[in-house]
């Protein structure tokens, strides 16, 4: 048999072209597990968003270390799994071992290779664990929240919900209340959605359309433009966790539907799940273990006095400064009292980072406080 070596094999998820990709019948989803539990209806929504494709011999259809975000079952052919270049062994379609998903750890604790073309299923792995979610968690099913959003068909909530990390931590209980209590709101070009000053009330989630953000200064009385957002993208949960008016305005640059969530429904159902807060004894624990200290008061406040060693990221700039922060890095966050910082978490959070909040801020904790000069 030729092994080619694994610098000239493409992975199929990065630049290989499929040959095809084909719908999918109930029928040949409930030979894998876990589909062949899932109620009917729950299934035939599901095959809307699983495709059968197919890969031809040599390729491979994943690679070691690889975070695709994939599920995937082998339905015909012959696969290689490889750990460190060696073979470990081979699943043919239509064998037990195939009804089971192949290496769905992540990233990939393996490669897997075509012997011969092969075909196989494919889904996003977050949309797989929410239809088991809804599926395992009672009568609240897909169908019927399609019905409750007044969505049309066409319109993928599901999958954009998905890509807002904030949804990926949340109990299944949590999570169904969540989307029974999503209100769906359109929007015209032009129309504010929240103004710079007011009270918080609701946070969002763009579902079609863009978004521009902006925030009036002394010297710019018409907005200085911060940022333009777009689908799957939210806003609106700073005010809501910090207790204080809205540091911006976001207008419609596009028709829109946005989803939002009243402030106590997005209080108790997403901001616990979400925040991790630890003591200042747990917070030193993990800054010694390679963490760091992200403070998100004023520039003022912060030279006055803050934690050795701290960095200082003040909460209306955090959203234009994550590209400046280590993802490798869990970070504690630290403000005054607590409510800047958990807003400053919530939102690191559902952008994947491994972020922790000091509870009751620093006014609790004085004995974390140093001179920051």
């Amino acid at each position: 048999m030729h092994h080619a070596a694994a610098t000239e094999l493409k992975p199929v998820f990065r630049d290989f072209d499929l040959l095809d990709e084909r719908p999918v019948s109930i029928q040949l989803l409930r030979r894998f597990a876990p589909l062949e539990g899932l109620k009917r209806d729950n299934l035939a929504a599901l095959a809307k968003k699983i495709t059968l494709q197919s890969l031809p011999a040599g390729r491979l259809l994943f690679k070691e270390g690889d975070t695709d975000g994939r599920t995937i079952w082998l339905v015909s052919g012959r696969v290689e799994i490889q750990e460190n270049g060696r073979p470990l062994a081979t699943v043919a379609g239509g064998s037990p071992e195939a009804a089971r998903a192949l290496c769905p750890a992540n990233p990939r604790r393996a490669s897997a290779r075509a012997l011969e073309a092969i075909e196989f299923l494919s889904i996003e792995s977050d949309l797989l664990d929410v239809a088991l979610t809804w599926d395992q968690t009672g009568t609240y099913e897909v169908a019927e929240l399609q019905q409750h959003f007044d969505v049309q068909s066409d319109d993928d909530w599901m999958t954009i919900l998905l890509k807002t990390k904030s949804f990926h931590r949340i109990p299944p209980a949590n999570l169904q209340a969540i989307f029974q209590r999503l209100e769906r709101v359109p929007y015209k070009a032009g129309e504010t959605v929240i103004r710079q000053g007011q009270d918080g009330d609701y946070f969002y989630v763009i579902i079609s359309g863009k978004c521009l953000v902006t925030r009036e200064t002394p010297l710019n009385r018409t907005g200085l433009k911060l940022a333009e957002l777009g689908v799957a993208d939210t806003f609106g949960e700073e005010a809501l966790l910090a207790g204080v008016k809205r540091n911006a305005t976001v207008s419609m640059l596009t028709d829109g539907v946005l989803m939002r969530l009243g402030q106590e429904d997005f209080r108790e159902l997403m901001t616990e799940p979400l925040l991790q807060r630890v003591n200042f004894e747990r917070a030193q624990e993990i800054i010694k273990n390679g963490g760091q200290w992200l403070d998100v008061r004023m520039p003022r406040e912060f030279e006055t006095l803050a934690v050795a060693g701290s960095i200082n990221i003040p909460l209306y700039f955090i959203r234009l400064k994550l590209a400046a922060l280590d993802r490798d890095l869990p970070y504690v966050v630290v403000c005054d009292t607590g409510l800047r910082s958990s807003a400053a978490a919530f939102i690191l959070a559902e952008r994947g980072f491994d972020a922790y909040v000091l509870k009751g801020g620093l006014s609790h904790t004085p004995q974390a406080l140093r001179r920051s000069a």
